[in-house]
């Protein structure tokens, strides 16, 4: 037996598009969606919202955050910039790390600043900076818990400037 599509017909949908017809008032079950308007209005368990409203990213600062979570979920590949210099603070653990664009240290690209708890991080905070090299553009503060040597939990704190 083919399945089914909610159209009842065998196969892929073949609308390129939903358009939702104006309505005055806004939606009053969970999960619902309506053009209210001239706006997108949804409803969740915490009630009624304008789909475009709130504190979202620009695309500018989600490339930033992007590129900066990638940079650390993926492991600073060395030389990740082009003639990147690399400079470690710290006695026995560091306590930063910076990557320099030239080893003249005039301007910052990203910076990892590590607080220690014995033998572990505890907390790590990560910058990139803008081309100036000065403007913190994103900041990731990863925040650790361990249980012996093991890490037990792991919040990350996200601001985009």
């Amino acid at each position: 037996m083919t399945p089914t599509t909610p159209d009842r017909f065998p196969g892929s949908l073949g609308e390129e598009e939903i358009v939702l017809e104006e309505q005055i008032e806004n939606p009053s079950v969970e999960g619902a969606v309506r053009y209210v308007n001239g706006s997108f209005k949804a409803k969740d368990e915490t009630g009624v919202f304008d789909l475009r409203a709130g504190s979202g990213l620009t695309e500018a600062q989600h490339k930033i955050l992007r590129q900066l979570i990638h940079f650390i979920d993926g492991g600073p590949a060395e030389g990740f910039a082009s003639g990147a210099y690399r400079e470690t603070t710290g006695t026995v653990f560091p306590t930063a790390i910076i990557w320099w664009e030239t080893s003249g240290k005039l301007k910052k690209i990203v910076s990892k600043e590590l607080t220690w708890s014995g033998a572990f991080p505890s907390t790590i905070v990560w910058k990139v900076y803008d081309t100036d090299g000065a403007t913190v553009l994103a900041t990731v503060t990863d925040t650790f818990s361990y249980s012996g040597p093991f890490e037990t939990s792991r919040s990350r704190t996200i601001a985009v400037s």
